[in-house]
């Protein structure tokens, strides 16, 4: 399935209806009176968070939607119906913005949460409704009002507790297939990952949290290189990032490499960077990943930050880890809840 995480589109509320302009006329009674009724209202275009959604992919060669509009009134008093409503389902964590003005009208997170992006015209009113003591056969009546019309940009932000942070083939991908039930493609070249991937890590007896797998940056991505910058933003609601590092090969300075991701982080968004890291350096199967840790471990120990040594292969390090990312995130957790704060409530 292709991975859509931006649309834009224009959405048009359906137009209300006519009111209608009626006389009786029955045998008996030739100054019966208008009873012209009212037309209908028209439909809202709704944006509406479902569960079953996890790109905008459905929405993406959809350039126009159009609600229904409202029936126009008839004689006899009858009303029009109101048109109903034209749905779209987005996957949570859609933000929908006005691409005119700007403006976010809506950052969608929860499962059946909705919002309307334009509203409907309303129904215009039949002469029946204005038959007064001083006119009693008016012969006019309102047309419908028309349905708002707006250019509209959704972007998915997707929804993650961690994000994992790296090089390409650092072993992002195969972390998270490790230690939860994704299955994302892995392969020994760059960019194997090609859209990000979400998977649930379970730990504990009833205790989980959500990874993203998101593709590797490159220097420069914040700019445009490589594939990083398409899918910066999903790292933007994530409580915690975890860095890995792959120190397998000898050329390679790893704080550097560490230095430069975080270098990226910060310009795309000076948050980024500021979020709470868990640094990992992965192939602890590798005889020369083994070598090479206590001088790497040393390098980062001068700069105050700990390392994590694990092998997705083998499984050395997994749990160690996931205990100490969920311990990061209750303590995240606890701290925000002290402070009064939402996380992740930057769009």
């Amino acid at each position: 399935m292709n991975f859509v995480d931006e649309v834009t589109m224009a959405v048009k509320a359906g137009d209300g209806g006519r009111g209608c302009v009626s006389f009786l006329r029955e045998k008996f009674r030739p100054w019966g009176g208008p009873n012209g009724g009212n037309g209908g209202n028209g439909g809202d275009v709704i944006l509406r968070v479902d569960p079953q959604r996890n790109t905008l992919l459905d929405l993406a060669h959809r350039h126009h939607a159009k609600a229904a509009r409202g029936e126009h009134g008839r004689g006899k008093d009858q009303h029009g119906k109101n048109a109903k409503s034209l749905i779209l389902s987005v996957p949570a964590g859609t933000i929908a913005r006005d691409m005119e003005s700007g403006e976010i009208l809506a950052d969608l997170r929860a499962v059946g949460q909705q919002v309307v992006v334009a509203h409907g015209g309303k129904g215009g009113r039949g002469n029946a409704s204005f038959a007064t003591s001083t006119n009693r056969a008016p012969r006019f009546a309102q047309p419908g009002l028309p349905g708002e019309t707006r250019q509209l940009q959704l972007e998915l932000r997707l929804l993650a507790d961690v994000g994992l942070v790296g090089f390409p083939n650092v072993g992002k991908s195969t972390l998270i297939s490790a230690v939860s039930a994704a299955r994302p493609r892995v392969a020994d070249f760059p960019f194997t990952t090609l859209v990000p991937h979400l998977g649930v890590v379970r730990y504990g007896d009833e205790g989980s949290f959500v990874m993203a797998d998101v593709p590797g940056l490159i220097e420069g991505a914040h700019a445009g290189h490589g594939l990083g910058v398409r899918f910066l933003r999903h790292l933007s609601r994530t409580s915690i990032l975890v860095h890995l590092l792959d120190i397998s090969d000898p050329a390679c300075d790893p704080y550097a490499d560490y230095r430069v991701i975080n270098r990226e982080l910060a310009a795309f968004e000076s948050t980024l960077a500021r979020r709470p890291q868990i640094v990992a350096v992965t192939k602890a199967d590798l005889p020369i990943t083994r070598d090479r840790f206590p001088e790497v471990r040393e390098v980062f120990a001068r700069h105050e930050k700990i390392l994590h040594l694990i092998s997705a292969v083998t499984g050395e390090g997994k749990q160690e880890l996931v205990r100490a990312i969920a311990h990061l995130l209750e303590q995240r957790q606890h701290r925000m809840d002290d402070e009064g704060e939402t996380e992740g409530s930057s769009p």
